[in-house]
């Protein structure tokens, strides 16, 4: 298996289409509201019958099951540098995607056009996946679920003006290059969308939803005269412009300057197997990439993962406790229901180090012979839905971050991280850290740069020795790319110490450059 794409910190734009915003006019101002009005009529103009038609047609040749999701997405990007505006989009998607099901075979279309006609045409390309051309499944007639209000907003950003939008991005700018005069470039970013989705499947289960979504970042690039290194930070997830009431723009602004100057003062990184004391929220990622994927189940029924077959198992520490829960309010990967109707849950994965469950989707789930845990997630109405992470996250353990940096005389401090890679098969994992320092003595001390993790997931799990108690959830920036799919996620970890894993640097340990 190919090394998979590491996730970004960033929110993909979507394609850029004129259109006018039916919707605005229906937000209502002061207390938190969620979205009013029947999604199916107010952007899809689709009826119930038709609907039925269609899922008929998807299992007329034999599949198992059926479903239909619609989806009318708004999104809204402003790019900020050298004190203008770079560019500024606004789009709108809209489009339906039909699945057919047979085991675990996927048939699957869609179309932009909503019409009966162009339905139907991709309800039968998606239904050849089964070729007994005899209906087996029973149509049962649609039932709403009304999912959870996990996402309320007070306004919403996509619907903000955009000199008020601007108002933010300028505090932000002028926080960050006011910080120190060696930051000679800022960039801002602001990027929002909304997504109205409709889903019914042969089951009988329909459901509407409106999925909000923010990002405000800040990146600086810091000189000196003779070095030059950068700093990014972030924040946002499900949730209005009342974001701006709990973290300033500025002060997004000023962290991305600090971690510039930070890494520009920083030191040569030494290589080798080193202690490493992980930070809480940003270092997530790791656990998100060289664990959590791994623990999704498409990857587990098929034998492809280390952790295939071994519920019931040590395969972690016994200071890890690891939960997957798709059910905190307002954060980046929280979902009101799931992408084929299923309650999101707070699944625990692995307890005292002992494998306890996958995340599943529908056909996993099924595979497995388990109830799926809500978690079948899909970028957009042209894919498919597979088991997807939402908030992943370590649980906290007793120790404070001070009594666990303690009881380390050498080793590093991540705190910040980037880019990697990740084989899903194997676990094994390359990092960048954003900004790390070494540990002398217990104490954080001078600032390192160029520094990679490398290990394998399921191993550095075994040599977690100590779990602080100050967990700590990422603020709403992450993106997770899964076979070509990109979705929105959360992740959390407490301060962590890991007895040993390889550190990539520039100099040999005990030695020189």
């Amino acid at each position: 298996m190919k090394r998979r794409d590491f996730l970004i910190k960033s929110s993909a734009a979507l394609a850029a289409v004129a259109a006018s915003d039916l919707w605005l006019d229906k937000i209502m101002a002061g207390e938190p509201t969620h979205f009013a009005a029947s999604v199916l009529d107010t952007y899809f103009h689709v009826s119930r019958a038709d609907i039925a038609k269609v899922l008929s047609a998807t299992v007329a040749k034999g599949a198992d099951f059926g479903d239909v999701f619609f989806e009318y997405s708004i999104s809204s990007n402003l790019s900020f540098e050298e004190d203008i505006v770079k560019s500024a989009r606004r789009g709108i998607v809209q489009g339906v995607g039909i699945r057919a099901v047979k085991g675990d075979q996927i048939g699957f279309a869609f179309t932009e056009d909503l019409t009966l006609q162009s339905m139907m045409q991709a309800a039968s390309a998606a239904a050849v996946i089964a070729a007994d051309n005899v209906a087996k499944a029973r149509i049962v007639g649609l039932n709403d679920i009304k999912p959870k209000d996990l996402y309320p907003v007070r306004e919403l950003a996509t619907a903000t003006d955009l000199s008020k939008k601007l108002s933010f991005v300028n505090d932000a700018n002028a926080a960050a290059k006011a910080y120190d005069p060696k930051i000679v470039r800022v960039s801002i970013g602001f990027n929002d969308e909304v997504k109205h989705i409709a889903y019914a499947n042969t089951d009988g289960i329909y459901w509407e939803d409106s999925q909000p979504l923010f990002m405000f970042s800040a990146s600086c690039i810091a000189e000196d005269g003779k070095t030059r290194e950068t700093g990014y930070t972030g924040g946002g997830g499900r949730i209005g412009m009342e974001y701006f009431n709990k973290r300033k723009a500025a002060d997004i602004g000023k962290e991305a300057a600090r971690i510039a100057i930070v890494n520009l003062s920083a030191e040569e990184a030494e290589a080798g197997i080193q202690t490493v004391v992980l930070g809480p929220a940003e270092s997530a990622v790791l656990l998100h990439e060289a664990v959590g994927h791994g623990l999704e189940a498409d990857f587990n029924y098929k034998g492809l993962s280390n952790y295939s077959g071994r519920v019931g198992e040590k395969v972690a520490s016994d200071q890890c406790t690891v939960v997957d829960e798709g059910l905190f309010e307002n954060m980046r990967g929280t979902i009101n229901v799931d992408d084929e109707g299923n309650t999101p849950q707070s699944t625990t994965l692995i307890e005292n180090g002992v494998l306890r469950g996958y995340m599943n989707d529908r056909i996993s789930a099924k595979q497995l012979g388990v109830k799926s845990s809500g978690n079948g997630r899909r970028q957009a109405y042209n894919h498919p839905p597979m088991p997807r992470m939402t908030n992943t996250y370590l649980r906290p353990g007793k120790y404070s971050a001070e009594e666990i940096l303690k009881t380390v005389k050498n080793g590093i401090y991540a705190k910040g991280f980037t880019g990697g890679n990740v084989d899903i098969t194997k676990g094994d994992f390359t990092f960048s850290c954003s900004e790390c320092y070494r540990v002398e003595d217990g104490k954080i001390a001078a600032p390192l740069k160029g520094v990679t993790l490398v290990g394998n997931g399921p191993d550095v799990m075994t040599k977690v020795a100590m779990v602080g108690n100050d967990l700590k959830f990422t603020d709403g920036g992450w993106t997770c790319g899964k076979n070509g799919q990109m979705v929105p996620v959360g992740m959390g970890t407490p301060t962590v110490k890991v007895t040993e894993i390889t550190v990539g640097g520039t100099k040999i340990k005990g030695g020189k450059a």
